[in-house]
C-alpha cells in the first residue's frame, strides 16, 4: 500500500513539474535561472493606460492596491458573467461595449481584474470610429457658453474616467500570444491548471494614498504634465534693438496629442497634420528674398500640452505678461492677428478639397485674413483647393489654442484653419488609431501652401502683390512626406535622416503624449529634459528662419559670441553651428504651479485669471516599473491534493520504517 502511495505521489510531482513547463512549449534544456524564467513566463509587449490626477481627483488606470494583479484570461465575448476576477481580452470593435458594461454593471465591473486590448487587423476600415475623448474637448476653456455643443460627436469620454484595474493595448505579436492563451483556457475549463496574466501597474499615488494633484505634488508621488513649446520669428528679430515695432502675425500649431494609452499617442490628424503643415510653410517661406522688408513680423509658435488644458499657449501668454527671457523679443501688444493650423490631414479625403476658416468673430482684421486666404486660393487655381468660412451656426471656434488667446483677450483677431465645418472629420480623435493611414499628404501640402501664401500677403501689406511673387512660394511635397514618416511611423521614425541631421533621438518610435516636466523650468533647459520632437522642431525652425552668415563657426560647443545667435545641430557631433535666429524654448506647464526649493506647489486661483480658475492642474503618477507577463498556474485544489498526498506518503513511510525496524529486530532476536 505504501509503495502504491509513494508511486502516486511521484506521479503527481512529475505532473506538477510538467504543467509548470508546458506553457513554454520549449524543448531547450534549462541551463540557468534566466532559461528557467524564459521557459515559465512570457513577457508581453503593450502600451499601458496610466494614472493621471487633477485638483479634483483621478482618471486613467492603475492596479487597485500595492501588489501585482494575477488573474486568468478570458475573451470578452465569452464573459457573459464573471464569477471571479478575470483579465478580459477584448478586440478594438468591442472596447466601447466593454467599458459601457463596466460603467453600468457593478457586479460585472467588480470582477474585472484587468483589460487587454487586441490590436490586430486594420480596424480603421472596419469600425465607424473610436474616440475616447469628450464630445466637446476641454469645454471649460471655451470662450462661449454653448457647452453642450458636440464638436466630437463620436466621443465616449472613457479616457476621462478612473479605473481601478490595469488596461494595456497589446502589440500585434502579443495580441496573437494572448489569443492563444485565451483559447487554451477555454479548452481546459475543468483542468487543474489555468493560464494567467500578471499585471504590474502599481502607481505611487495609489501606494501613498495621494488621490489628487495637490496632495501628490506635496508628497512627491507625481509630476506635472508639461514640456517645452517652441517659437521662432521669420526673419529673426534684432534683440539688440529696442525699436521693434512691427505688428506681429502669429502662426500657431500644436505638437501634442492624447490617447487612452500613454505611449500610443500619434495624433496624425489631430494635431500633427497641422504641425507638419506649419513646418512646411516655414520651409517654403524661408527661400523668399526680402523678408526683412515685410511690413509685418512673422512669428511661428508650436505649443505642447494643448491636449491637457492648453498648457503651452496659456503659459506662453503668461510669459509674455512677465516679459521673461523665454519670449525675449516679443511684445504681446504687437500681436495683430493669430492664425492657427488645426486638423488639415483629411482635406482631400472623400473628394473634399475645401478647408474651413473658423473665425474668432467679425472684424476688419478677420476679414483681412479671410481675404488673404482667398487670394492665396486664387493663386493655387490649378490645384482646385478651396477655402470657405465655417458655418455661422457654429457656436464659435472649435477646440484650439486660439481659445486661450480669446479667453485672455476677447478682442483678439484670429482664425483656425480646419478640414471640417461643424464637427470633427477625424473619427479617431485622441485615439491610438489616429495614425498615418488617417491622413493624406496632399491635403497637408495644400494647407501649407494656403497658409504660406496667405501670411506672405498679410505681411507684405501690399494689395498689388504680383502673382509671380506668390507663385515663387512652393511647398516641398517630398519634405511633407518625409516628416510624416519621421513623426508618425516607427520606420524610419525619429531615426530618419531629417531628424538625425539635427538631433540624436532617444527612441525610434514617435509618441506625441506631452509627458511630464522635469526639473526647474527654464528658457535654456538641459537638453536631456526636452523630448525628441521639441528638440527637432527647435533645430528645424532655427535653421529655416536663420540669416546666412558670411563666417559661420563650425564649433559652438562653448556657446555663440553674439546674443542674436543660437547653436543648432549641437547634438549631432557635439559641436554644432552658430546661426542668427530668434528661436526659443518656452516652458509649458500649468499657470497655477510654481517650482520652489526643488518642489512643485499649487498656487491659489486668481480672479484676474479666468483660465486659472478652471485649470485642472494635470499631473501623472510616478511608478517603479510597468510590466505584463503570462504564465501557467495550478488550481489551489490540486496544490492541496499534492500537499495532502505528500503528508500521507510521509506518514506511511514513517510507519513503514517503524514496522520494518520492529520486524527486523524481532527476527534477529529469534536467531
Amino acid at each position: 500500500m505504501a509503495t502504491k502511495l509513494i508511486s502516486l505521489y511521484i506521479n503527481l510531482l512529475l505532473f506538477n513539474f510538467h504543467c509548470r513547463l508546458s506553457f513554454s512549449e520549449q524543448t531547450n534544456s534549462v541551463q540557468s535561472v534566466p532559461d528557467l524564467q524564459k521557459s515559465m513566463y512570457r513577457f508581453i509587449d503593450g502600451y499601458p493606460c496610466v494614472r493621471l490626477l487633477n485638483l479634483s481627483g483621478e482618471i486613467g488606470c492603475a492596479n487597485p492596491g500595492r501588489d501585482k494583479v494575477v488573474t486568468p484570461l478570458i475573451r470578452f465575448k465569452n464573459a457573459i458573467e464573471l464569477a471571479h476576477s478575470s483579465a478580459v481580452l477584448v478586440s478594438l470593435d468591442e472596447i466601447q461595449e466593454l467599458f459601457d458594461r463596466i460603467s453600468n454593471d457593478s457586479s460585472f465591473a467588480k470582477n474585472v481584474g484587468g483589460v487587454l486590448v487586441d490590436s490586430r487587423n486594420n480596424m480603421q476600415n472596419k469600425i465607424a470610429g473610436f474616440s475616447p475623448a469628450q464630445k466637446f474637448p476641454e469645454v471649460e476653456f471655451a470662450p462661449y457658453k454653448s457647452f453642450n455643443y458636440e464638436w466630437n460627436p463620436i466621443g465616449s469620454g472613457i479616457m476621462w474616467k478612473a479605473y481601478d484595474f490595469p488596461v494595456f493595448l497589446l502589440s500585434e505579436e502579443s495580441s496573437q500570444i494572448m489569443q492563444e492563451v485565451a483559447t487554451k483556457n477555454e479548452k481546459q475549463k475543468n483542468a487543474y491548471t489555468a493560464d494567467v496574466a500578471e499585471f504590474d501597474l502599481v502607481m505611487q499615488t495609489t501606494k501613498s494614498g495621494t488621490h489628487n494633484s495637490e496632495s501628490c505634488l506635496r508628497e512627491q508621488t507625481c509630476l506635472p504634465l508639461g514640456g517645452y513649446s517652441v517659437w521662432s520669428s521669420l526673419p529673426p528679430i534684432n534683440i539688440s534693438s529696442s525699436s521693434q515695432s512691427k505688428p506681429i502675425i502669429l502662426i500657431a500649431a500644436s505638437m501634442d496629442s492624447a490617447s487612452f494609452f500613454r505611449d500610443k499617442s500619434l495624433g496624425a490628424e489631430s494635431p500633427i497634420s497641422g504641425l507638419i503643415s506649419l513646418l512646411a510653410a516655414v520651409d517654403s517661406l524661408s527661400h523668399m528674398n526680402g523678408l526683412g522688408d515685410l511690413s509685418k513680423q512673422l512669428v511661428f509658435s508650436v505649443f505642447t500640452g494643448e491636449a491637457w488644458g492648453y498648457l503651452g499657449s496659456r503659459r506662453f501668454l503668461l510669459e509674455l505678461d512677465l516679459q521673461s527671457d523665454a519670449v525675449n523679443g516679443l511684445n504681446d501688444t504687437l500681436i495683430e492677428m493669430v492664425i492657427e493650423i488645426g486638423s488639415v490631414g483629411k482635406g482631400f479625403i472623400g473628394g473634399n478639397k475645401t478647408f474651413f476658416a473658423h473665425t474668432s468673430g467679425v472684424s476688419s482684421a478677420t476679414n483681412e485674413i479671410l481675404n488673404a486666404f482667398k487670394r492665396a486660393e486664387d493663386s493655387l487655381e490649378s490645384k482646385n483647393v478651396a477655402i470657405a468660412r465655417a458655418s455661422t451656426t457654429n457656436p464659435g471656434i472649435p477646440p484650439s489654442s486660439l481659445m486661450a488667446f480669446l479667453r485672455k483677450n476677447s478682442s483678439t483677431s484670429g482664425i483656425v484653419l480646419e478640414d471640417f465645418d461643424t464637427a470633427f472629420a477625424n473619427k479617431f480623435y485622441h485615439s491610438h488609431l489616429d495614425d498615418m493611414s488617417n491622413i493624406n499628404s496632399s491635403a497637408i501640402v495644400a494647407a501649407a501652401s494656403l497658409v504660406a501664401r496667405a501670411v506672405y500677403i498679410l505681411a507684405s501689406g501690399s494689395k498689388n502683390l504680383s502673382s509671380s511673387a506668390l507663385s515663387a512660394i512652393n511647398v516641398n511635397a517630398s519634405l511633407v512626406e518625409e516628416m510624416m514618416g519621421c513623426l508618425l511611423d516607427c520606420d524610419p521614425g525619429l531615426t530618419c535622416e531629417l531628424v538625425k541631421n539635427y538631433i540624436s533621438p532617444t527612441a525610434s518610435c514617435p509618441s506625441h503624449y506631452v509627458g511630464v516636466i522635469i526639473g526647474e523650468p527654464s528658457s535654456t533647459p538641459y537638453l536631456g529634459y526636452i523630448d525628441d520632437v521639441s528638440r527637432f522642431i527647435w533645430n528645424f525652425l532655427a535653421d529655416r528662419t536663420a540669416i546666412p552668415m558670411e563666417k559661420t563657426s563650425s564649433d559652438c560647443s562653448k556657446g555663440c559670441s553674439n546674443k542674436d545667435e543660437v547653436c543648432i545641430r549641437a547634438e549631432t557631433n557635439g559641436k554644432g553651428v552658430c546661426v542668427i535666429s530668434t528661436t526659443r524654448y518656452v516652458p509649458a506647464y500649468s499657470t497655477r504651479l510654481k517650482y520652489e526649493s526643488g518642489m512643485w506647489n499649487v498656487m491659489p486661483s486668481n480672479s484676474s485669471d479666468p483660465m486659472g480658475i478652471v485649470d485642472p492642474v494635470w499631473t501623472e503618477s510616478n511608478w517603479d516599473a510597468i510590466g505584463l507577463r503570462a504564465y501557467t498556474v495550478q488550481d489551489a485544489t490540486f496544490d492541496h491534493l499534492v500537499l495532502l498526498g505528500g503528508i500521507a506518503v510521509t506518514i506511511l513511510a514513517y510507519l513503514a520504517i517503524v514496522f520494518t525496524r520492529a520486524f527486523i529486530t524481532k527476527t534477529l532476536k529469534r536467531d
